[in-house]
Order: C-alpha cells, then structure tokens, then sequence
C-alpha cells in the first residue's frame, strides 16, 4: 500500500513554513552575529527562533509527534510520526545575503518521508511534496523534465567541499560526465529540479534534516532521488543522496558515482 499523509498533517505543515517566513526576512540581510557550532558549520539566532517557532507549533497540535530538528535535537523519536526540521539549509547563503536558503520541514511515517516543504522566504517559493499527491510549486503544478543524456545534464551540488575520500573522486566523475556542473544552491536545487530546470542534484555528508523535506518534492513532481546505492531514502539514511528528473538519467549517474 503506498503511504498516505492525513490532511491535517499537511494544514500544520504549511502553517509552519507560513509562521516561519516573517523571522527570516525581519533577520536576511541584517547584521547579525554569527557563531559556530561543534562541527564548526554556522549559526544564527534566525536559525535558532524559527525552529523554536516551529516545534513549539508542533508540540501544541500534536504533542505524540517526535521531532528531530538541526538545532534542538530530538525529541520523541521512537514516534510513528517525526518531523524532520531544518530552520535554514544554505545558512552561509542567508548570511552572505543570498536568496538561495531554505526552511525544509518533512514528515516521516516510520521512518520515511511522507510530507516535504521546501520555502524560500524571501522569493516567496514553495514546494509542497505529499505522498500521493503531485508535487506543487506555489499552488500549481511542478514538473521534472526528461534529459536525453547525462552529458546533456545540468548538475548541482552545495559545494565540492562536502565530499571527501572516495565520494568526492566519485562525485568529479559525476561532474566530468555531465555538461555543466553548478554548485551553492542547497535544498533550492531540488525544487529547481520538482520544476524542471535542472536535471541532477548529488550531495554527501547530509543529515536527516538536510534531506527528508526533498524526497516528496522530488518523487512527487516525476523524478527520483534515492541514497548512491539506489536505496530510498529515510531518517537513517548515510547522507548520500542523488535525484534526477527522470529514472534513466539517475541509473546513469548512479553508474558513474558507484564505477570502481
């Protein structure tokens, strides 16, 4: 049976992406400090208020919920339902001023993303992916489009510096096969690629809350995105995820991350 998601998960959802957008823009392109965490990746108190915001809201309408969130921690996770949030993916782009961040906020269903929100505050954007629902973008419709081939492909990634070892000689043959490698569009790839302006997305070193918003935006518009080795993705995952707008350019650029 294919995984559904109740109405009034979707109703919180969104709500959430609404109550979060006027933190972000009362913050974008503000002096703000900036501190670093353990693992030396950036902070701001955007990041920390909207997802105080956004478990609050969540604690209050469905407190058996598990959370999972990027700066919080977890909560409940054992739940059949947790949300999986991330307040800013791409804050090094909020905070050079660059409209490219995003809210992600997901829900998994034992384990697997059922519900998925990309939001852009600023441009006013917004992905909605729900488990068998078409994808839309801003109320309408979003649509992969179909590549003829991985050297006709547009590829992005964040940044060449999240891959390491072997994943990162397998990624430069990625980017060697295709014909233009893009890079620092974070979770705002996989919505230009829900709408058909780009064909591969390729990442490593993702966390949960990095990636569980994107899989029903991107299966939900036509496209496929699953870990390197093919798997679906879900909160357990490795962190290495590949989409594509369509399933034979994803076996092809799966054949060439995973060539020996």
């Amino acid at each position: 049976m294919n995984p559904t998601c109740p109405a009034p998960f979707v109703a919180l959802a969104e709500s959430l992406a609404d109550q979060s957008r006027p933190v972000l823009r009362r913050y974008f392109r503000q002096p703000i400090a900036i501190d670093a965490k353990a693992d030396a990746s950036p902070v701001t108190i955007a990041d920390r208020e909207v997802e105080r915001v956004i478990r609050s809201a969540i604690e209050a309408a469905f407190p058996d919920h598990g959370i999972l969130g990027e700066e919080f921690g977890a909560a409940r996770t054992d739940a059949e339902y947790v949300w999986v949030i991330d307040p800013i993916d791409g804050t090094k782009a909020f905070m050079t001023g660059k409209a490219t961040f995003g809210t992600l906020i997901a829900l998994t269903q034992r384990g697997r993303p059922i519900l998925g929100i990309i939001d852009q505050p600023i441009m006013n954007e917004r992905w909605l992916g729900v488990a068998g629902r078409p994808t839309t973008f801003n109320g309408q419709p979003a649509r992969v489009k179909p590549c003829a081939a991985l050297a006709a492909a547009t590829l992005y990634a964040t940044s060449r510096h999240i891959f390491t070892g072997s994943d990162l000689a397998a990624f430069d043959r990625l980017t060697e096969a295709v014909k233009y490698p893009l890079y620092g569009a974070d979770c705002y790839a996989y919505g230009l690629l829900a709408s058909g302006f780009t064909d591969v997305v390729c990442e490593a070193s993702l966390q949960p809350y990095d990636y569980c918003a994107l899989a029903p935006v991107v299966e939900g518009a036509g496209g496929m995105i699953t870990d390197w080795a093919g798997r679906p993705l879900t909160i357990a995952s490795d962190g290495r995820v590949l989409a594509a707008g369509d399933a034979a350019l994803h076996a092809a650029a799966r054949a060439v991350l995973t060539a020996s």
